[in-house]
């Protein structure tokens, strides 16, 4: 059935997804390497170096210049169960590359989760003057208002006073979401034609045909948390600020494990689902798939990622520049991301 879809159509999880079907007889039919070669568009000599142990990323065409789509492939000789593991585990999280901080939010989160959530100065700056359909930070209409009315912007200490409201808004955001899910995600109005995240998520979401095929459980989560629950699904919620754009953004991420250990290939995945981002991404999804090796099984597996994202600012002249630069960052950043997690699980110094 895989074959007869148009690989234009294969987005996020449908190239993910499809490296979880039994192998084929035919031995050029083997997966992943027969996803390698169709659909992520691999040479042989990009297949024999993941193969031999080498991370390799590439950019994946994409339909639209705002969606922004990069895959990336390592060897492990390791566990899947070792990769779970350490997928859940900030601390570790927090020595890969570009990554400047993060934090596991509390159960329920607590306003010290967000000790360390703090803008960048020239953030700081831009929030001062920001109004719907001008702003260099993403945030919705009411935000830009509460910072503007709620700072004494001429007082020695205005910087800390916008970061304990920024904490203040971040921490509100997480509650409601917790509570009423995408519907809850509000709306971005700092561009001229505003974006509604819950829906944007969703859309990104529905050009996969897979995912409710292959893992209609992970899929229905994804749409419908909270009222969606599956007891082959982890949840939990943390912050980050990262440096894989073109400057540091502070991100709030919903990181889901899947594990279906019903079928006889089970099935792994690890979804990490933006709930707020201070800059580019106005939706965003990173899918995560451990495929075991079909040579041997015991040995080790493939770790298989597709970083998928819906971004502002990346159509026209100077959009194909930004684009061109924030493209090629977070395609090295995902390489260098694989090789040290290949470094943790395989147990080697970095």
């Amino acid at each position: 059935m895989l074959t007869r879809i148009r690989f234009a159509k294969m987005y996020v999880a449908v190239l993910l997804l499809s490296l979880i079907l039994p192998p084929a007889s035919n031995a050029q039919n083997i997966e992943p390497f027969k996803f390698f070669r169709d659909y992520a568009g691999l040479t042989e000599d990009q297949i024999a170096a993941i193969r031999n142990g080498k991370a390799v990323a590439k950019v994946v065409e994409s339909r639209t210049p705002d969606e922004v789509f990069v895959f990336g492939s390592v060897y492990v000789q390791s566990t899947t169960e070792k990769y779970l593991k350490l997928a859940a585990d900030i601390a570790e999280l927090r020595k890969l590359p570009s990554y400047l901080a993060v934090r596991k939010f509390s159960d329920p989160p607590q306003p010290s989760d967000f000790d360390g959530f703090t803008l960048e100065a020239d953030d700081i700056k831009q929030l001062k003057n920001c109004e719907p359909g001008k702003c260099d930070v993403q945030l919705p209409a009411e935000a830009m208002d509460a910072f503007k009315q709620s700072v004494n912007w001429s007082a020695p200490d205005a910087a800390n006073q916008v970061n304990r409201l920024a904490q203040k808004m971040a921490l509100e955001a997480v509650q409601r979401y917790i509570q009423g899910g995408n519907a809850a995600l509000g709306t971005y109005m700092d561009k001229r034609h505003p974006a509604v995240v819950g829906e944007t998520f969703a859309s990104l979401l529905s050009r996969s045909q897979a995912l409710p095929v292959y893992l209609p459980e992970l899929q229905h989560y994804l749409l419908d948390y909270p009222r969606a629950q599956s007891e082959n699904i982890q949840s939990e919620f943390y912050w980050e600020k990262v440096n894989f754009g073109l400057k540091p953004t502070l991100r709030i991420v919903q990181a889901i494990v899947y594990r279906d250990s019903r079928s006889t290939d089970p099935a792994y995945a690890v979804a990490v689902k933006q709930l707020y981002a201070s800059h580019y991404f106005e939706a965003a999804l990173d899918l995560t798939v451990c495929v075991r090796d079909p040579d041997n099984p015991g040995r080790g597996f493939y770790l298989i990622t597709l970083k998928g994202s819906q971004q502002a600012g990346l159509t026209g002249l100077k959009g194909g520049i930004v684009r061109k630069v924030a493209v090629d960052k977070t395609r090295s950043s995902l390489e260098r991301a694989l090789g040290a997690i290949k470094q943790r699980l395989e147990g080697r110094p970095d």
